[in-house]
């Protein structure tokens, strides 16, 4: 359960008692997250989510994240609003930790996407990245092509007893990437983690974004290639190219890639795959037997890395180079 920070009865109602929104009615931990701990929260006649921001999150991020879900809300895009206190603080303090109240969306993520979701998806990731347009805070993507050589470092020599030959797979995958990424596309605000879990639905429509303690400044085709590695693939592993047809179909909808973006697809998919197969990796060998958060198994991203080595075209992905 995504609860590490547990929250007194008492701080609770005191820390509530802040803000116009009522008297606790409920409260409960949310099992969803790896990041932070977040509860549902009943107060007046409304729902909330509270968050309160653990260690792996850098407090000096907050007021971006919190901003740009602010940003983006007032720009159309369906997120959490985070929720003011009477002296219009956002970012406050609870149990020790950083914490805010965001409003409650209505939805649930999906498990097996469905072709339609993947178009809806396209559609409110190019939604997402025309919003961002104007927003005044920059951050780096600390989990970019600049770190995932660090990052490997710090596990290399244990990667094979995850699986063997992945520390030779990842040592030549970084060497092909370091010499093949490109420069110069278009760029903006990236939500960088937009997988299923991170969307909601609701009568057959997007009804919310949530999570962007990813989000990050960086290539716009990056984050789409992040959405085709988590959206796109079955569950034995094979990627459904009509899924694939279908992303960049709902994402040109709305702002149509350029060239550039459509030629680098396939090395900006295998640098989504690597950076999620380090992640992965990283975190498989240093959680603890007993976490809360169970690691979730970094061959996934190995198998869908070792797809796209074998992809030369933007065509193997379902989109064509004059699309």
């Amino acid at each position: 359960m995504a609860v590490y920070t547990e929250v007194s009865d008492e701080a609770l109602v005191e820390f509530v008692a802040t803000y116009d929104i009522g008297e606790v009615v409920a409260f409960k931990g949310i099992a969803e997250g790896v990041e932070n701990s977040n509860f549902f929260l009943a107060a007046g006649d409304e729902r909330y989510i509270l968050t309160l921001y653990e260690k792996r999150v850098a407090r000096n991020d907050l007021p971006f994240f919190v901003g740009l879900v602010e940003h983006l809300a007032e720009r159309g895009l369906r997120c959490p609003m985070p929720v003011h206190d009477r002296a219009g603080v956002v970012i406050k303090e609870l149990g020790g930790r950083p914490a805010a109240i965001f409003t409650f969306l209505d939805g649930m993520s999906v498990k097996r996407p469905s072709v339609r979701h993947c178009q809806l998806v396209g559609e409110t990731l190019g939604r997402l990245h025309l919003a961002g347009n104007g927003f005044q805070l920059t951050r780096r993507n600390d989990l970019g092509p600049d770190g995932w050589a660090p990052l490997f470092s710090r596990f290399s020599d244990q990667a094979d007893d995850i699986s063997s030959g992945l520390g030779t797979l990842i040592s030549s995958e970084l060497e092909h990437l370091s010499r093949h990424w490109p420069d110069n596309l278009p760029c903006g605000v990236i939500h960088a983690d937009l997988f299923p879990d991170n969307i909601f639905f609701h009568r057959k429509e997007v009804s919310g974004v949530i999570d962007f303690y990813f989000a990050c400044n960086d290539a716009f085709g990056y984050d789409l290639a992040v959405c085709l590695n988590a959206w796109c693939f079955e569950t034995d592993y094979s990627f459904n190219i009509t899924k694939g047809q279908a992303l960049f179909r709902g994402y040109q909808s709305v702002r149509a890639l350029t060239p550039a973006e459509r030629a680098a697809m396939p090395v900006l998919a295998r640098g989504a795959a690597l950076r999620f197969l380090l992640t992965r990796s990283y975190d498989w060998l240093n959680t603890a037997p007993d976490a809360l958060v169970k690691p979730k198994d970094p061959i996934e991203y190995a198998r869908r890395l070792r797809f796209h080595q074998s992809i030369d075209n933007p065509a193997g992905f379902g989109i064509e180079q004059g699309a």
